[in-house]
């Protein structure tokens, strides 16, 4: 057993108020040396339920990649009010990326993964203001098996006490009015929007024109989450070089955060094929080549 297995272990071991003070200790000393703190060089900004926890984990196994303090900090979306400087303190310090410089002769590279981003209407401009030249992978899934993977998600955790098929034509009116809400209430957090957007989320067109308005294409990876869960390595090479971090390969490729949710009815897969057909469509045109996913 390793030396952070060893730790870990000794952690999980510790009592929970030796954890919590453990915590507060540290989140206290991180804010104190927020300004000597490292900022992203890439963020996953989506999407859900399509591997994002998976390829974040694949990500800080490589010895050149640093995490955040937790894998989705979720400042741009949930935490805003917290300020820039709360963002900061979850980074690695300066210090730590000479240490590993001198040590191992690398450059650290450091990100975050939080992906509800993408869907969120605040996230890209408040990204774009703060770290305009970050870089950028997007995951991206089927939306029909998206939305169900969502759906089975939500009702695991008791967010959701509706049948699928219940659920997806009850979407436009739980979430109607919801987004106007949010842009004239910066600090509003729509619950519906996060727990019930099983089709909205699907339309990835529509949040990708938003971010391409403000970053330029060549800050994103976008990728088919489809080709993560077939072959893991392939897609863990590509986004090595996409960020600049030496070729490394990994033990073994675990699936992380997967949820088993039976099949879906066939008359309702047919139904939302034909619904993501046309905005596929336009997706294929905005990227310049077809996804695939039209079955």
């Amino acid at each position: 057993m390793g030396i952070a297995q060893l730790v870990d272990r000794a952690w999980e071991g510790l009592p929970r108020p030796v954890k919590d003070g453990a915590k507060s200790a540290w989140a206290g000393y991180a804010r104190l040396t927020s300004a000597s703190r490292l900022l992203p060089d890439y963020i996953i900004i989506g999407t859900q339920r399509a591997g994002t926890t998976s390829l974040y984990k694949y990500l800080v196994k490589h010895p050149a990649i640093a995490h955040a303090l937790t894998k989705e900090l979720r400042f741009f979306d949930l935490h805003y009010e917290r300020g820039f400087g709360w963002y900061r303190s979850r980074f690695p310090s300066v210090r730590h990326r000479e240490r590993l410089r001198r040590a191992k002769d690398l450059s650290m590279i450091v990100g975050e993964s939080s992906p509800d981003y993408l869907f969120h209407p605040f996230a890209p401009g408040r990204i774009a203001r703060a770290l305009p030249d970050v870089k950028l992978v997007v995951l991206l899934r089927n939306p029909v098996d998206r939305a169900y993977s969502h759906y089975w998600h939500q009702a695991a955790r008791g967010f959701e006490p509706l049948g699928f098929e219940e659920a997806i034509e009850r979407e436009p009116e739980r979430l109607a009015g919801e987004l106007e809400r949010m842009l004239q209430d910066e600090l509003y957090v729509s619950y519906e929007r996060h727990h019930h957007s099983y089709l909205s989320r699907g339309v990835y067109v529509d949040q990708l024109l938003t971010w391409f308005d403000l970053f330029p294409r060549e800050q994103f990876l976008i990728l088919r989450s489809e080709d993560l869960f077939v072959d893991p390595p392939a897609v863990y090479r590509q986004v090595l070089e996409f960020l600049g971090a030496p070729p490394w390969e990994l033990r073994e490729y675990e699936t992380f955060n997967a949820f088993s949710s039976g099949s879906m009815n066939p008359a309702t897969r047919a139904w939302l094929v034909e619904h993501f057909r046309p905005h596929n469509a336009r997706l294929a045109d905005l990227l310049g080549h077809n996804l695939g996913w039209d079955a």
